[in-house]
């Protein structure tokens, strides 16, 4: 893992906000580490439903023909300080580039009322063609519907 995770800087491409649950803290009554994975794909699918229309179930019990998606490669997350129950974050997300078949996002989960952070993140997603499961390259119309910003959400 890098030494640090960082958005560069970049716009982030949607804003999610999540208000911790008692249900997401651990007995010492800070957010559980693999939570923060949890928040962190939750803004990333609400960003593919606004930008790619995206559903989950797609394929249904009768495994009809699925399509392309994503699939997670990597995940790394640096956790700076802790958030508990009650607290509201707000996950930044933003797109890091483009490879062949893959995308990779970086984000920053902040405490809303003080600007505190509270972790950075970056993950790898690949793109994946789910009927034939290999990986496929990402065309220039989805990234370019990839990189448009969305509005907030809460």
């Amino acid at each position: 893992m890098s030494a640090s995770v960082s958005n560069g800087g970049s716009t982030p491409l949607i804003r999610y906000r999540i208000t911790v649950r008692f249900s997401d803290c651990d007995p010492l009554g800070h957010v559980n580490n693999a939570v923060y994975s949890t928040y962190i794909e939750q803004a990333r699918i609400v960003l593919w439903r606004k930008q790619l229309g995206f559903e989950l179930g797609k394929a249904g019990p009768s495994r009809s023909k699925r399509g392309e998606g994503f699939i997670l490669a990597r995940t790394e997350i640096d956790f700076r300080s802790e958030a508990h129950d009650g607290e509201e974050l707000e996950v930044r997300l933003s797109l890091v580039g483009f490879g062949r078949t893959s995308a990779t996002y970086a984000y920053e989960i902040v405490e809303v009322s003080t600007g505190r952070l509270v972790a950075a993140a970056r993950t790898v997603q690949v793109w994946y063609d789910y009927d034939h499961a290999k990986p496929t390259p990402l065309t220039d119309e989805t990234k370019a519907r990839l990189s448009k910003p969305v509005d907030e959400m809460r």
